[in-house]
């Protein structure tokens, strides 16, 4: 059985760990923002990173930009380093959880999910990459399960809105959802916008790595999931979409291989009808697919080899039309940006058999917030351990390593999520 340990037995309910990083520092902002939030309307919270000196500066900072200078001085930080192992067992024991924002995880993640799991904090990651995800499955789901530890990856913009999202419009649809397509389109102010690179270097080696990832699905030895009722179709690599009325892609990160394990994982422990998945990314006009076609042959003959990785992490503006940059986003771009899942759904009404004819009833929902890197990513995260620490009893029963949608579905996130700006609605 799975504990959350909410008692003075560990003294902080949350250690934000890689809490200087750039995601790091609005993970922190939010964390102060909702430590009313808590078990019993406190929340007792803590920073760690390899620098103090840093450590205190994104502590000063917060204090600064949300008006709470008690900041400067109530949250202990902690010293702890991925290299060392002895700081991060240090750390773990003092944490109920421990948000990990210390990226790329296939380099960096793995020290930190086998210190919690020895050590018995709860572990949440806003990781996109699918290799390392499920590589953390292979290899630590059974040592969690035995220690009653949840390790949720992928609760952050990769993949809180699109698990959440196929999992929410499930259950608004009266009847048997079968199959579900989404379309992610994003938008920014007349700041424009960016991401910091640290999502760029993840999708360089993650495309290198591309081989490995079909290896390592072998390993699991799943069968094909149940197809039921009509096969969902499959679109082209560059179609026009009418749902978004513009151009769109399939979407290359991690959602559609989070929202496959989340579905295994309800068919198996609560025999749910698997419902499939298809996830699409709105790219814009003719100038934009120009454009991307471009970046994207570039990205394509470059990450093959190790002279191109390196030409790609160094110039990450140039090779990605500015997409991408070093210094991330400002925080008045930020305020100008947002983004917009639409989920278009298929299925039978109560009463008919899906292994009967087509589907006779279809259902539009819209999950949609502010900026997704560094706004609704922190955001996401956040909830998801108010969630853990609030609602142990609707969670699995056992430890384990888990998506969102395996470790949430039960719970009350999305009402949490609606309350701060991630918006799920019945179109």
């Amino acid at each position: 059985m799975a504990k959350v340990d909410t008692s003075s037995s560990r003294p902080y309910h949350i250690v934000i760990f890689g809490a200087s990083g750039f995601t790091g520092q609005f993970v922190v902002e939010e964390v102060a923002r909702t430590a009313s939030e808590g078990p019993n309307g406190t929340l007792t919270w803590a920073v760690a990173g390899r620098s103090r000196q840093k450590l205190d500066k994104v502590l000063e900072q917060a204090a600064g930009t949300l008006g709470k200078p008690e900041l400067r001085t109530a949250v202990e930080v902690i010293v702890a380093d991925v290299g060392e192992p002895d700081s991060l067992a240090a750390m773990c024991k003092q944490a109920v959880i421990v948000l990990n924002c210390v990226g790329p995880y296939r380099f960096w993640g793995e020290p930190v999910v086998k210190a919690c799991v020895e050590n018995g904090a709860h572990c949440i990651d806003i990781c996109g990459e699918p290799q390392f995800l499920e590589s953390m499955q292979l290899n630590y789901d059974s040592q969690a399960a035995d220690k009653g530890v949840y390790i949720v990856g992928a609760c952050g913009f990769d993949s809180i809105p699109a698990d959440m999202g196929v999992l929410y419009t499930r259950d608004q649809f009266k009847g048997t959802l079968t199959a579900l397509e989404s379309f992610l389109t994003a938008s920014t102010g007349p700041e424009g916008g960016s991401i910091n690179d640290g999502t760029w270097k993840s999708a360089i080696y993650g495309f290198a790595d591309s081989g490995k990832l079909r290896s390592l699905r072998k390993k699991f030895g799943h069968k094909p999931l149940p197809v039921v009722g009509s096969k969902i179709k499959r679109r082209s690599a560059l179609f026009y979409s009418n749902e978004v009325q513009q151009y769109a892609v399939p979407f290359m990160g991690a959602d559609p291989s989070v929202v496959k394990r989340s579905q295994r994982f309800l068919l198996e422990e609560h025999q749910e009808t698997p419902v499939q998945y298809g996830a699409y990314a709105g790219v814009g006009g003719v100038a934009n697919i120009v454009k991307m076609l471009f970046a994207g042959m570039m990205f394509w003959f470059l990450v093959k080899f190790s002279f191109g990785r390196d030409l790609l992490i160094k110039y990450p503006e140039f090779f990605s039309f500015g997409f991408f940059s070093k210094d991330g986003p400002t925080r008045k771009q930020m305020e100008g940006s947002s983004f917009k899942f639409a989920f278009y759904g298929e299925g039978y009404t109560e009463g008919q058999d899906p292994s009967q004819g087509r589907p006779n009833a279809k259902i539009r929902t819209l999950v949609q917030g502010p900026e997704a890197g560094y706004v609704a990513t922190p955001i996401a995260m956040v909830q998801a351990a108010i969630t853990i620490l609030n609602e142990p009893t609707a969670l699995p029963k056992k430890g384990g390593v888990y998506t969102p949608g395996a470790t949430f579905a039960k719970t009350k996130l999305v009402e949490r999520l609606n309350k701060h700006g991630i918006q799920f609605s019945v179109i």
